[in-house]
């Protein structure tokens, strides 16, 4: 089972990196709970679509680097990197040109080969320094 989890849990990265958010919306259940905070976004399976197109239209090259992923039963932990160059408004900061590298930390519940519920935390206030939001 843990196998079977790791892969889709993987398939969410590919297609994240690869700007698919059709194949995205695949990998979550209808009913998926986003348990990460989404400000103005529903915590729902619409809200994360709208995060992520929202992250394809800001950051050129927007792509989802894993590091390390650990499995056990139906959870899933991911740690990777958000990578793309900030070109376009994004959580209220105007485009800055920079490239942006930044840490993530997911958690996944799997059920019945889709995503049920995310856990994450971003190191927001490193990607606030890259853009140039602070000092």
């Amino acid at each position: 089972m843990s196998e079977a989890n790791k892969a889709v849990v993987l398939r969410v990265y590919d297609a994240l990196s690869k700007g698919d958010l059709t194949a995205l919306a695949d990998t979550l259940a209808d009913d998926v709970v986003e348990h990460e905070e989404l400000p103005g976004l529903t915590p729902d399976k619409a809200g994360v679509i709208q995060f992520f197109k929202g992250c394809i239209a800001a950051f050129e090259g927007f792509r989802m680097d894993v590091e390390d992923v650990m499995s056990e039963g139906d959870k899933v932990a991911v740690r990777a990197v958000a990578k793309g160059k900030h070109v376009g408004e994004f959580m209220g900061v105007p485009a800055s040109g920079n490239d942006l590298s930044v840490g993530v930390a997911d958690y996944f519940r799997i059920e019945g080969g889709k995503v049920k519920e995310h856990w994450g935390v971003m190191d927001t206030g490193a990607m606030m320094m890259q853009m140039g939001a602070m000092g």
